[in-house]
């Protein structure tokens, strides 16, 4: 009999496999944990929002719960930017990253990446990601041992309410067991996030804390701006009656003054008359009202989404559009990182413990965008690298370009100098006629690369010159091969590290001071010396020859 090592959560509490087979927080109607909730918003007011708040800080959270669900319900405005933020986490797509080299850390590195292949994935993050206004929450793992395996089922969000802090830190959570009483969590069982909009307590660090206030506030500008509409938004109605009405006929006329604004109709008698006087005669305005309640919802979106710009669409506002999505960047990547360590924390780690036993090293779950890169410019990098001998996986290149690798029997593309080097259908000679920028220049700007230099010709040409001139020109060309071939290569560098035909011409500005040409230009010294030297001997012995 193998025995196994115990395993422990991140609090020491002991691994009992038989009850993760259970679901230990379900909901019950008639039990502690009900899923019918209260709603301490209704009248709410400053001092029972204080006392709501108090109650939490010493362990008490379920009416500060049941106002932070109530929030999200009646103000359209948290509910949208809190609902962005956690879609746009639970969107992010998840990566594994293997915890080693071996066949068997890439084999639980492959399980790992089966599971989340699942429909299921972003509506679980979803509501793992309730963390964020509320500052923690809680999710009971379902393990699935059907087939003698461990493997997560799936991942049910469990009501906050059923679970306290342990009183003696107020930090280490605590589930409601069936009589009521505070009991230990199952170890392996739960994901425990937070993720906190301050330091502190968990109680104290969701963001529902801070729109409590302001919703509070906004709900007293709303029905004062309810109130003021109804005053003096609408027309008042006055009923006039002569003065041989009795009191029956007055009363008729109530009535039918009281009802006609709900039901558009009334009858009265031929002496009386009903007067409807319009509002904007008195002047009013509602500009107050409407500009408390948009500065409160900015105040939200500052808190929630950390800009106002992607909620608030204002002119002239500080900051542009794309320097506000960069801030809301900063604060979907930080999401991500801290729901990536708490998967890794209590989902990863622990189903690795169950499925292999305790590992050394263990696969690690990434949340993250794909940074965009410059393709062009990594290749442009990267061939005259390579060239030069430097090894690169083709894999590793494959991956920056998003392609696998082609398979034998595919159709495979070939660059043009391959191509150009086939033999040419017409002439069947060995080769085909170079491209014309070959030809004409020391470089294929066409592909942004050197392209093949011929030699320096050394021989003598046939140009039609004299023997002594063209003997002189031949040496000049010999003696200078080696200092233009330093020179050349000196260019090429620098046409190999630009990355555009302007970058070039700067680059060679730049250096030409410093080009290595002192040795040229001495030869070439030596040369026009020696030509004029050669020119004059020439005109001298044809004269002789004349006067002879």
């Amino acid at each position: 009999m193998v025995n196994r090592p115990q395993l422990v959560d991140q609090w020491g509490r002991p691994v009992k496999r038989a009850e993760l087979r259970k679901e230990v927080s379900a909901p019950t109607l008639s039990g502690v944990r009900s899923p019918i909730s209260g709603y301490p918003g209704n009248g709410l007011t400053p001092d029972r929002l204080a006392v709501i708040l108090r109650e939490a800080d010493a362990g008490d959270p379920i009416r500060y719960l049941e106002l932070a669900e109530t929030i999200e319900e009646r103000d359209p405005h948290y509910a949208g930017v809190i609902a962005t933020r956690k879609r746009s986490v639970s969107q992010v797509e998840m990566t594994v990253e293997d915890g080693g080299e071996t066949s068997h850390d890439l084999e639980m590195a492959q399980m790992v990446r089966d599971w989340l292949d699942r429909d299921e994935l972003a509506d679980e993050t979803f509501h793992i990601l309730d963390a964020i206004g509320k500052g923690y929450s809680f999710t009971e793992i379902i393990w699935d041992t059907s087939m003698g395996q461990w493997m997560p089922e799936r991942l049910e969000y469990r009501d906050p309410r059923w679970f306290r802090f342990a009183r003696h830190d107020l930090s280490t959570p605590m589930m409601i067991g069936e009589t009521g009483q505070e009991e230990e969590m199952e170890a392996f069982k739960f994901i425990h996030a937070r993720i906190a909009a301050k330091s502190g307590l968990a109680l104290r660090s969701g963001l529902a804390r801070l729109a409590t206030w302001n919703w509070m506030f906004k709900a007293y500008t709303q029905r004062d701006w309810a109130i003021f509409t109804q005053t003096y938004g609408q027309p008042i109605r006055i009923g006039k009656y002569g003065p041989g009405a009795d009191q029956k006929d007055q009363d008729t006329l109530f009535r039918a003054v009281a009802n006609i604004g709900g039901d558009c109709a009334a009858i009265i008698p031929d002496s009386m008359m009903i007067e409807f006087v319009e509002a904007k005669s008195i002047g009013s305005s509602t500009d107050h009202y409407e500009r408390r309640a948009d500065w409160l919802d900015k105040q939200i979106s500052k808190a929630v989404l950390g800009q106002t710009a992607t909620t608030d669409a204002e002119t002239g506002g500080l900051g542009s559009g794309k320097e506000h999505r960069e801030v809301q960047k900063d604060i979907e990547t930080a999401d991500c990182r801290a729901l990536a360590a708490i998967l890794n924390r209590d989902l990863i780690r622990p189903w690795i413990d169950l499925e292999y036993g305790p590992q050394k090293r263990y696969p690690r779950l990434r949340i993250a965008r794909p940074e965009p890169e410059d393709l062009k410019a990594f290749s442009d990098a990267i061939a005259p690298m390579i060239d030069r001998g430097l090894r690169v996986s083709a894999s590793d290149v494959l991956d920056k370009f998003g392609m696998r690798e082609a398979p034998a029997s595919a159709k495979i593309l070939t660059p043009m100098a391959a191509t150009a080097a086939q033999p040419h259908p017409e002439t069947g000679g060995s080769g085909a006629v170079p491209p014309e920028s070959a030809v004409q220049y020391p470089f294929n700007t066409r592909l942004g690369q050197p392209g093949p230099r011929a030699p320096l010709q050394t021989q003598t040409r046939s140009t039609g010159l004299s023997e002594p001139l063209g003997v002189s020109v031949d040496r000049l060309q010999q003696e200078a091969a080696p200092d233009i071939e330093r020179m050349l290569e000196q260019i090429e560098v620098m046409l190999e590290a630009a990355t555009s035909l302007d970058e070039a011409k700067a680059m060679l500005l730049e250096a030409y001071p410093d080009l290595e040409s002192d040795g040229l230009a001495d030869l070439f010294a030596e040369a026009f010396l020696a030509a004029e030297a050669g020119g004059r001997a020439l005109i001298e012995a044809e004269a002789e020859e004349a006067d002879g």
